[in-house]
């Protein structure tokens, strides 16, 4: 008969060789919150395989951009603010998409660009004339690209 995964159990040493982190990396997500593993009998950390779904899930979060207090509220099932926090971390996604767009935009255009000073493009310089005229810094903006 097959063991059941629920069954596996991991010190932290495994369970941080796993995901290719360091130990006290779960120790500090402990600390804040994110995780809440099993002790021993000598108060040992033990962790499950719901435990390891926790820790992908944080790092998958990690990865799209939010942070720890943001994943906290994510993973805690009796915050309220859950869908508040994920719509906030929305709008966050789509303004560094917009600043994406705007910036291949701007690299597309002075790859094609025959000008041998790209500064002096009046082409490029419509791209730019917002930052110019002090209404943006750097190349965030709201809106797509002119």
């Amino acid at each position: 008969m097959k063991s059941s995964h629920r069954n596996i159990r991991w010190a932290i040493g495994e369970l941080a060789d796993r995901f290719d982190l360091e130990t006290h990396v779960l120790r500090h997500w402990e600390d804040r919150g994110l995780l809440a593993p099993e002790r021993d009998s000598a108060g040992r950390r033990v962790y499950t395989e719901d435990d390891a779904y926790r820790v992908a899930t944080i790092l998958a979060s990690k990865a799209s951009g939010m942070s720890l207090e943001q994943i906290r509220t994510l993973l805690d099932a009796s915050t309220d603010g859950r869908r508040d926090a994920l719509r906030a971390h929305l709008e966050e996604i789509d303004r560094r998409q917009a600043e994406i767009d705007r910036s291949r935009h701007l690299t597309q255009h002075a790859l094609e660009c025959r000008a041998h000073d790209i500064a002096a493009c009046p082409g490029f310089q419509a791209h730019v004339e917002d930052i110019v005229a002090g209404a943006k810094r750097g190349i965030a903006f709201a809106g797509p690209p002119r």
